[in-house]
């Protein structure tokens, strides 16, 4: 079997006694199943924090222990992936709909690292991916009306089945196309202030690290300058 660079870069810095936060999506299921061996092989003595429902699962189940933010306060290292990172480390994330967690994860860890593939490298934001915004559904109208006054019309995230797609916090997701030369700081900032939106994908100070993958399996590493 092909030893999986990426994962093992990722959880090689872990060690016992530390708190982890465990990230969503494929690249964090990798990281995740790695740590997991990790684990049992050198019986390192973890307590982990999940940024999803999905993620908390596949840790338990492979004998992670896993518990609340709010159980395990801060924590030392934080391993989650991306959907599009910039020169600047400035990422989009939420296509697995986890934003609003990871976001409050991020924000707890001492140490954050990202990993993705190389496709998922832009020149800016908003060039390969959308930007999910999480909503109260009791507001979706009216922040769909404020968002459309500030160029992100976006549709509302459906599931396979065409039904809504609802988030590990019950609400919907839209998925708003950035335009080219907006501002993200200020956008980020007035999302942050917008009556009704829950969450965000614009995570631009939360990288240290970046894993890189390249379409062979090397990796390589971005770090944010001091």
């Amino acid at each position: 079997m092909t030893q999986d660079l990426l994962a093992a870069a990722a959880v090689k810095d872990i060690v016992s006694g530390m708190a982890v936060g465990l990230g969503t999506g494929r690249a964090a299921t990798r990281a995740i199943r790695a740590l997991a061996q990790r684990a049992a092989t050198e019986r390192l003595a973890l307590r982990c924090a999940a940024t999803s429902q999905a993620s908390h699962d596949l840790a338990a189940t492979l004998g992670l222990t896993v518990g609340s933010l709010e159980e395990i306060g801060p924590l030392d290292f934080l391993f989650d992936g991306a959907d599009e990172v910039d020169p600047e480390l400035q990422m989009i994330k939420g296509r697995g709909g986890a934003m609003t967690r990871e976001k409050i994860v991020a924000h707890a860890s001492a140490r954050r690292m990202y990993l993705i593939q190389s496709n998922k490298l832009s020149s800016r934001l908003g060039e390969k991916a959308p930007l999910p915004i999480e909503v109260l559904a009791s507001d979706l109208a009216a922040v769909q009306q404020t968002l459309r006054t500030i160029g992100l019309a976006g549709p509302i995230r459906l599931k396979a089945d065409g039904t809504p797609y609802k988030t590990d916090n019950g609400n919907p997701v839209i998925d708003a196309p950035l335009p080219v030369g907006l501002d993200v700081g200020q956008l980020g900032a007035s999302l942050d202030r917008l009556t009704g939106v829950v969450g965000h994908g614009l995570f631009l100070t939360e990288a240290d690290d970046v894993l890189i993958e390249d379409e062979d399996g090397r990796v390589s590493r971005r770090t944010r300058a001091q």
